[in-house]
């Protein structure tokens, strides 16, 4: 994918997998002996049982430890891959990036023999309940309004798959979209804001009056009167939801 192939460059130094997001992860894996991973990126939350991780960018392939499943270039809506490949397929925080989501759904329900497991995003949970796109790049969440695929909707193209909340810690080690909630300062950092799809895509010119507002409200304490009752949590559901649809 030619958008991971400019801004995953430095991908690997600030989406490191968090081990309780990893947790949730295997454990909704199951049992299954074998695993496809789709939109695999650097690789994060592969456990070893991943035979092939499928990745269209060439930059991310290039940042996949030594010891990673081995990588092919391709596509979701087009694996390279047979009918029933592997007793299991994950696609993580991928499906939004799919030029055709349905055809790529349609596309792990026939390489999967037993399980898929897909997390992504409720959007409108995420809009109501994640300040910084609420109160300060608002730009940003207009953006993903446009990519994120509804949850009513993977559910049916997947035939039916039961809904985990996934809580993001206020520590996370995996820097996405909403991983730095309790730690704001983290958002005027370019080099993290580079590792979230949400705010390199929308560009810097739309978000930059935001992070002005935000860098003020920090300065002068009034984000932290403000939100002073995330500071006593240790996770927040902003709508990341882990799919698991058995087949």
């Amino acid at each position: 994918m030619a958008t991971y192939d400019t801004l995953g460059a430095t991908y690997a130094r600030t989406r490191r997998p968090d081990p309780r997001i990893a947790a949730q992860i295997h454990t909704a894996l199951g049992n299954t002996t074998d695993v496809v991973n789709v939109g695999a990126g650097t690789g994060s939350y592969e456990p070893p049982r991943t035979v092939l991780a499928v990745e269209p960018s060439q930059v991310m392939i290039g940042q996949r430890p030594p010891e990673s499943a081995p990588a092919v270039r391709a596509v979701a809506e087009q694996l390279p891959l047979h009918d029933d490949s592997a007793d299991a397929v994950m696609a993580l925080l991928t499906i939004h990036h799919w030029t055709d989501p349905a055809a790529g759904i349609a596309e792990l329900r026939r390489v999967a023999r037993r399980r898929i497991v897909v997390l992504t995003w409720d959007q409108a949970v995420f809009r109501e309940r994640f300040w910084l796109v609420r109160d300060y790049l608002p730009e940003a969440a207009a953006f993903d309004d446009d990519r994120a695929v509804p949850i009513d909707l993977l559910v049916d193209l997947l035939g039916g798959a039961r809904q985990e909340p996934v809580p993001v810690p206020h520590d996370c080690t995996d820097g996405f979209g909403a991983a730095y909630w309790r730690r704001p300062h983290a958002y005027l950092d370019p080099q993290v804001r580079g590792g979230i799809s949400m705010f390199t895509q929308a560009g810097e010119d739309r978000i930059e009056p935001g992070l002005r507002r935000l860098a003020d409200d920090l300065a002068a304490g009034r984000w932290h009167t403000r939100h002073s009752g995330l500071l006593a949590l240790d996770t927040i559901d902003v709508g990341y939801r882990l799919l698991v649809a058995d087949l």
